[in-house]
């Protein structure tokens, strides 16, 4: 087994996904999955087919929402706000690693050190067979059907992009 597969952070998420999915395999990618355009590149698929999972957090209290849209959307902070009644932003790299534990580019849509208070789903990622999600490394990935991602999650399917 390859030293990234056996990472912590890896190993955490492919637990998650195989309660649910045993027959998930996690994919080492040879280039970057850092970004969604770098995983579209290297995963030869179109940019929304990769989920980017964003974290924002309620400026007021300790409540963190979990965003998962397709790599080609961006992510309304206006109607994120009217889903949670709250005002939110988005975590910075460090609170990231901290909530997550993940690093920005390897952030996973589940198994964080702490559970989001909820977690959105953009219904865009619908329009592919496979998706394909971060699996705790930048280097790390997962393919997935958008019906899977929601079962693991336990997200709510909204319209949370621009």
């Amino acid at each position: 087994m390859n030293k990234l597969l056996q990472k912590k952070s890896v190993v955490r998420v492919k637990n998650f996904v195989n309660n649910y999915l045993p027959n998930i395999k996690l994919i080492e990618l040879a280039d970057t999955a850092r970004s969604a355009k770098d995983a579209a590149k290297s995963l030869n698929k179109e940019i929304g087919a990769i989920v980017k999972s964003i974290i924002f957090k309620n400026i007021e209290n300790n409540e963190y929402y979990l965003c998962l849209l397709s790599g080609d959307k961006l992510v309304s902070t206006d109607k994120l706000s009217t889903l949670t009644g709250n005002k939110i932003l988005k975590l910075n790299a460090d609170e990231c690693k901290q909530i997550t534990g993940f690093s920005i580019g390897g952030v996973s849509p589940v198994a964080h050190i702490q559970s989001p208070t909820q977690i959105f789903i953009d219904s865009n990622l619908n329009r592919y067979n496979k998706i394909y999600a971060a699996a705790g490394h930048p280097h790390v990935v997962f393919g997935i059907t958008f019906d899977e991602l929601c079962l693991i999650t336990k997200g709510k399917i909204s319209n949370i992009v621009v």
